[in-house]
């Protein structure tokens, strides 16, 4: 699975009409909802606003997409296949279209949609994704120096600490080095 980390966005005339294909990052429906808001106030004379997204939560991917008023299937579908296709989640696509007086007929519309989404998605900087834990972890105070060392090279970070008798630490970890830290705790420290 992959990933966009930054927002990205390229523009193309198909026969008069403007396609506009925007890429943003988000990790729940909410903000993919509050991106296309934003993009509804940003393109307020837009044609069309159609969007595809895939958003990874807790229970599997959620997929949505929409042909905002242009023949069904023709729009919303084939930006959902090239999201899919590229294998990315947590990705919102949205390609715009301002109307340029040629009509395009079913087939040109989803060659237009999917090609708008191609072009962003292959232009876009995309990431391997990279799932997360939080491991709560408690320390004696003559063990967090050498704590520190192990859990950066298990590009792990502190994202929470607290100080009494003990150190009790919360860490994000990638999910895969989550069960080497816990071995190193026991074994090591």
């Amino acid at each position: 699975m992959h990933c966009v980390e930054t927002v990205f966005t390229l523009q193309d005339t198909i026969k008069k009409s403007r396609f506009i294909g925007i890429i943003l990052p988000c990790h729940t429906e909410d903000e993919a909802i509050q991106h296309l808001n934003q993009l509804q106030q940003q393109y307020p004379d837009a044609s069309h606003l159609v969007f595809a997204y895939r958003i990874k939560t807790e229970k599997g991917i959620v997929t949505r997409f929409h042909d905002a008023g242009e023949p069904s299937g023709t729009a919303g579908k084939p930006v959902f296949q090239h999201l899919a296709g590229k294998d990315l989640i947590n990705t919102l696509c949205v390609v715009v279209r301002y109307f340029g007086g040629v009509k395009l007929g079913a087939g040109g519309l989803t060659r237009a949609y999917g090609n708008s989404a191609k072009k962003v998605i292959e232009a876009c900087p995309v990431s391997l994704y990279i799932e997360y834990a939080n491991v709560s972890v408690t320390l004696e105070y003559k063990q967090m120096q050498n704590f520190e060392y192990h859990l950066k090279k298990l590009d792990g970070i502190i994202i929470k600490q607290e100080f009494s008798d003990n150190i009790n630490l919360l860490i994000r970890i990638p999910e895969n080095n989550s069960k080497t830290l816990i071995e190193l705790k026991a074994r090591v420290l």
